[in-house]
């Protein structure tokens, strides 16, 4: 392994091998290869702890809700990146003043609830009540 890594060397972000083939971390042929059902799971995770620190430093009100009402805002969080759900001014202030229906009907009344459709009224619903669908 560590012979490997010395000859490919390290790359983050995805390039272009000297084959043309779409690469990344230490040569893997993404192109090809594609990954594995347990590495989209370990992605989706970092991915997932990194959205609730995002959300709870930009949140006041994060810690004081419940998990259903924690995840809607870490899963727009995942969708749209943190910029972009920090520009749901009324929908962040009526979460952290607790009124969840407002919340909900702010959500709603947004381009992004026509992008995504049934996620938009499935996670307004969970933000309303509190509850997992």
């Amino acid at each position: 392994m560590e012979q490997i890594k010395r000859h490919e060397g390290l790359r983050l972000k995805p390039y272009r091998c000297t084959a043309n083939k779409l690469t990344i971390g230490y040569g893997r042929n993404i192109e090809d290869a594609g990954i594995s059902e347990d590495e989209a799971e370990l992605l989706l995770s970092n991915d997932l702890v990194r959205c609730a620190k995002e959300v709870e430093k930009h949140v006041k009100a994060f810690n004081k809700l419940n998990d259903a009402r924690q995840s809607v805002l870490i899963n727009m969080c995942f969708n749209l990146g943190i910029n972009g759900l920090l520009k749901f001014k009324k929908f962040l202030t009526a979460v952290n003043d607790g009124f969840f229906d407002l919340a909900a009907k702010e959500m709603l009344d947004s381009r992004w609830a026509k992008q995504v459709g049934s996620r938009a009224i499935e996670l307004s619903e969970q933000m309303k009540t509190g509850a997992w669908k």
